[in-house]
Order: structure tokens, then sequence, then C-alpha cells
């Protein structure tokens, strides 16, 4: 064995293995950057979902149901079996009121109406733009009831 000659690596070595780990640290903080599509997008893709179960809930139920928003959130609602008064579905697990995901939301319906969904299997289409301030998306519902995130 020769004391002479120590083990170990060289300042190359290190400063290669140190260009790669930079680069792989500079790759994964890229792929982690947040889609700010993301939050509104998932709104536009759970309205969807909700709109099309209450038309199919208004469908068998035959009494016609209206979704109504503000900035805050959304939800649903139909006159009560009897009486005058409003179920605002509060213990329905999939259409009671929800907030917004996206931290501030625009509503834009056109055309300008309440969002009506009744017994009826031909409406009125109608669009439905959210915007988070930045970006939009458009929530689409044809005549024949289909609905869509566009």
């Amino acid at each position: 064995m020769n004391l002479g000659q120590q083990r170990g690596f060289t300042l190359i070595e290190l400063m290669v293995v140190l260009v790669i780990i930079g680069i792989a640290s500079a790759a994964v903080g890229l792929s982690i950057k947040p889609d700010p599509l993301k939050l509104l997008r998932q709104d536009g893709e759970r309205l969807v979902q909700l709109l099309q179960l209450a038309q199919t809930e208004a469908r068998s139920d035959g009494r016609p149901i209206t979704w109504r928003w503000d900035a805050k959130g959304f939800g649903f609602s139909r006159r009560a079996d009897r009486g005058a008064e409003l179920d605002r579905f509060k213990d329905d697990p999939q259409l009671r009121p929800r907030h917004w995901q996206s931290p501030s939301m625009e509503v834009r319906v056109e055309p300008r109406q309440r969002v009506v969904l009744n017994a009826e299997w031909i409406g009125e289409p109608l669009q439905i733009r959210l915007s988070d301030g930045q970006n939009s998306l458009t929530v689409q519902r044809s005549a024949a009831g289909r609905v869509q995130l566009q």
C-alpha cells in the first residue's frame, strides 16, 4: 500500500456532478410550474358535470332546477314538493352549494337569462363564460341539452 497516493474525487469530477445536479433541479423546477388555467378548468369541468346531473334530475323529477351563482360560488334550487319555499339541495351530496376554486370568478351567461334546467328534452342553447380575470373558458349547452367545456 502506497501512502503517497490518496483516493478521492478530483475537482473536475465534483464540478461535473454539481452541473448535473443543477440541470436536473432546473428541469424539475420547470416541470412543476403551475398551470394558470388549472383552477379555472377544474371549475369548468365540475360545472359541466353538475349541470348535466341537474338536467337529469329535472327530467326525472319533473320540477325545473335553477342554477344560481355569484363571485364566491354557485348552487342549484327548485320549488319544494309542497309550499312556496325553495329546496337549495343543502343535504344533497352532488347538487349542494359549492365555492369556486378560482380566487376571483366572473360569470357571464349568453343570452342573458336565468339558467333553468327543466323536464323538456329540447331547450334554448346557452353559453356560460367563466373568467378568473386573466383567462376564460366557456361552458356550452346545446339545444338538445348536451353540456360541454370549450
